[in-house]
């Protein structure tokens, strides 16, 4: 059986976004009891040359936004002011972005496996398949900044495990 471009984009973002939100609280409920405020945390970062915990969480919500509408054939959303300074404010962005991708259904998306989607890379476009779109540039960045923000929150201490990050099966 085959599997749609809906079912390989939609849900995948809404389950990993939620668990997201989930490992935030759990990050909010650390930074209390370890009284370190939420701001300084979410400035936290792996490294000196990677973007902050705020910043990853920002850029996988967009990522899901993004996709969303350019495998539905509709105009991107306007980029929000990434003003998000704690963690309660990072999940009522994740809340945005949920509420933005309930509204989208099978018929929107299933069959862009073909639609041409024009990225801009470095100043130039970059037009890719839907299909390649989805599964080399969009599934794994949105991957790659889910996981830094996870990896972020465990290195601090916050008690988290695979389960969590997987949002549960």
């Amino acid at each position: 059986m085959a599997i749609g471009m809906y079912s390989a984009s939609i849900p995948v973002y809404q389950r990993l976004l939620g668990a997201l939100s989930k490992n935030l609280e759990k990050g909010s409920a650390w930074a209390t009891a370890k009284k370190v405020e939420e701001a300084v945390f979410g400035a936290t970062r792996l490294t000196p040359d990677m973007l902050p915990l705020t910043r990853q969480v920002q850029i996988a919500c967009r990522f899901a936004e993004e996709s969303a509408a350019r495998l539905a054939g509709k105009e991107v959303p306007k980029a929000p002011e990434n003003a998000e300074k704690t963690l309660g404010e990072l999940r009522g962005r994740i809340d945005a972005v949920q509420a933005t991708l309930k509204g989208y259904k099978a018929a929107d998306i299933d069959g862009s496996e073909g639609r041409e989607v024009v990225l801009t890379v470095g100043g130039n476009p970059l037009p890719l398949k839907g299909e390649q779109y989805l599964l080399f540039f969009a599934l794994p960045n949105f991957y790659f900044h889910v996981t830094t923000a996870y990896a972020i929150m465990r290195q601090s201490g916050v008690e988290l495990g695979k389960r969590d990050f997987l949002g549960g099966i």
